[in-house]
């Protein structure tokens, strides 16, 4: 058995990852799903262990100590990383390992492992990925607004990834994006 590929999906918070990201895990065999670590608490829906690691801020900094992440990053006042070990035991089995993780992320993945694929999650505009936060009802206006300022920045740097997927209907984003694993894998 050959070594497994990473996918890195990547975008603005509010996008719609995390659910494009379970629709691939159910879609396509032998791809598996590196769970973050993260300082944030968990929404509601979440589970520890299951969407991340929510640990504490200390056992946050004692793995970057250790150099214990592929990559890590402090985005909307949390600390996320993604385990090295983790994803090498995968890729190793020659599964092939995808990541959800923001765009800073992204970039240091790309840097450290030559032949990631990487896939940048758009909204189809600014206006619709403000709708779709305000939706979900998980911040104040605040943090809403950073959130914005933020996703402008993030949206200027899609060009740098292989691939863009727009989600503007999720049907059609998760069959793109299936389509460009499976075309990697063949």
């Amino acid at each position: 058995m050959g070594r497994g590929r990473l996918f890195i999906l990547s975008g603005p918070s509010g996008v719609g990852k995390g659910t494009l990201r379970k629709r691939a895990l159910n879609d396509i065999k032998d791809l598996v799903y590196s769970i973050s670590c993260t300082t944030r608490r968990p929404r509601p829906e979440e589970q520890d262990g299951v969407d991340y690691r929510f640990i504490s801020s200390e056992d946050f900094e004692e793995r970057v100590k250790q150099g214990a992440f592929l990559e890590y990053a402090h985005v909307h006042d949390a600390c996320y990383g993604t385990l090295r070990e983790d994803v090498e035991r995968e890729l190793s089995a020659g599964r092939d390992v995808l990541l959800e993780i923001d765009v800073q992320g992204a970039l240091q993945v790309r840097r450290r492992v030559p032949g990631a694929v990487s896939v940048f999650v758009s909204p189809p505009s600014l206006e619709e990925l403000e709708h779709r936060l305000r939706e979900r009802g998980t911040e104040d206006d605040a943090k809403l607004r950073l959130r914005l300022k933020n996703a402008a920045a993030e949206l200027r740097r899609a060009g740098e990834y292989d691939h863009v997927v727009v989600n503007g209907d999720l049907d059609e984003a998760a069959s793109a994006l299936r389509k460009i694993i499976l075309d990697y894998r063949n």
